[in-house]
């Protein structure tokens, strides 16, 4: 949150132009990509993302949240960074990559120096933020199916907003110039805000200066977006230019004349728009943080809200397809399966590598599934697992995993999948979105657990409807 953004009048609210429309746009094939106003993954499925905003380049040591963000249902995350001309330069891009992998989050990274240039004279330049990206290069090349480039954090003030047009325009166009195959975001100027709807006006020109029509717009929206109506209009502009948007940041209505979160929520899952609350923790104006001190069982009263309420994460998020293997039935190819994590920073000591999956044993006809059981990582008293279901030779509609820990070993937390428990028996069954598989289909779910002293592998039984 900026305070800058709470000292805009009220007039700001009346400010419009003219609308135009065009004609829906054409995008790009490589990895994480635009399709008509939708993001869409390689395989051609309809990604809608359902996340928070990290301030990861102000807590690097809270690699923890990554995990917990996840265990709330997310399925995006946004993760601040620095490019060093105000904060870092983040040199762990590539950490930072790995943990939302690990935790099957789309990653949107952002360069947040940028924010407010032209207002504030700390702010770096949109062409320095491509600097910066231009020397994390290595690291992005071949993550274009898991992150989002988010070039600048709400690039221009409220001082000359008309400045963003040709900043934002070549910043895309040096970005391509470079080789950046990756969905870009571009966030409004006004703080983000762009309540003189600099953004909205000249989206078309943005698209344009994109060789692979592959850019995202990003509108913030905080007390400038009070009423009901100032949000509608916002998002009909871009329905009617058939430009895609996402709500790249946005606050509650802790106060009277405050961000109208209810119809942001609520308009967001009508119109299949994805969200980023901000944000997690450690805000220098703690009433907009979502959990107390990174703390995931001290959530407040905004955290309960976005992460547990209507229209909220952990009713609406679905998690991408590129985690999971699912290949929508046009694809010619498969996606392809998560990758291998590595062991997070935030579990310190490390004290064991990935063991071995356990895997139930295959059935006979009829619909069958078969679940293999991994150990992803481990630390002292803790784990994460993952667990792999795969349909057998017919369709399923539904599927259920049990196991029966043999060392005392506890469920904690559990996303993707629905547990219950008794003594050390454990039985998770699919959700709405996960439980329909084609023969042979895959899909997975993940928890964190407990252990004290032994942490052996149990193996699982599948069973199918």
């Amino acid at each position: 949150m900026k305070k800058a953004l709470l000292a805009l009048s009220a007039a700001a609210l009346t400010a419009a132009a003219s609308l135009f429309v065009f004609a829906p746009p054409a995008y790009a094939a490589t990895g994480l990509h635009i399709s008509g106003r939708n993001v869409v993954e390689a395989n051609g499925q309809n990604f809608i993302m359902r996340g928070v905003n990290h301030p990861h380049v102000w807590y690097t040591s809270q690699t923890s949240s990554f995990a917990n963000i996840k265990a709330l249902g997310a399925n995006t995350i946004r993760v601040v960074l620095g490019s060093g001309k105000r904060w870092g330069p983040s040199s762990d891009v590539a950490n930072v990559v790995n943990l939302c992998k690990q935790n099957r989050m789309i990653c949107v990274l952002e360069v947040h120096d940028t924010t407010g240039y032209g207002e504030d004279g700390a702010a770096a330049t949109l062409d320095e933020a491509v600097n910066y990206w231009i020397t994390q290069k290595s690291v992005l090349a071949g993550q274009e199916n898991y992150v989002i480039i988010n070039i600048g954090n709400e690039p221009i003030g409220n001082t000359n907003p008309s400045q963003w047009i040709d900043a934002t325009s070549n910043a895309v166009k040096k970005m391509r110039s470079n080789g950046f195959e990756h969905m870009l975001m571009v966030d409004a100027p006004n703080w983000g805000q762009d309540w003189q709807n600099v953004m909205r006006d000249n989206a078309q020109t943005i698209w344009n200066a994109d060789t692979l029509k592959n850019t995202l717009f990003s509108i913030h929206m905080y007390s400038v977006y009070n009423q009901a109506s100032t949000i509608t209009s916002y998002f009909d502009a871009f329905q009617t230019m058939g430009l895609p948007l996402v709500i790249g940041e946005f606050g509650w209505q802790f106060s009277s004349g405050e961000v109208d979160h209810e119809t942001i929520l609520a308009q967001a899952q009508a119109r299949g728009l994805g969200y980023l609350g901000w944000s997690w923790s450690g805000n220098t104006d703690p009433i907009l943080d979502m959990a107390t001190s990174f703390n995931p069982a001290q959530l407040t009263t905004w955290g309960q809200r976005i992460f547990n309420g209507t229209n909220g994460i952990k009713a609406t998020a679905k998690e991408a397809s590129i985690f999971s293997g699912v290949t929508s039935p046009s694809a010619s190819t498969s996606a392809s399966a998560s990758p291998s994590p590595s062991t997070s920073p935030s579990r310190s000591p490390s004290t064991s590598p990935t063991t071995s999956p356990t895997t139930s044993p295959t059935s006979g006809g009829g619909k069958t599934c078969t679940a293999t059981y991994t150990i992803v990582n481990s630390w002292p008293g803790g784990f994460q697992a993952d667990v792999k279901v795969t349909a057998g030779g017919a369709a399923i509609s539904g599927w259920a995993v049990s196991w029966t820990f043999a060392n005392g070993q506890t469920v904690t937390q559990m996303w993707g999948a629905t547990p219950t428990t008794s003594g050390a028996s454990v039985t998770a069954r699919n959700v709405s979105y996960n439980g329909s598989l084609a023969a042979a289909g895959t899909t997975s779910f993940g928890f964190l657990g407990s252990w004290n002293g032994t942490n052996t592998a149990p193996t699982p039984s599948c069973s199918a409807s």
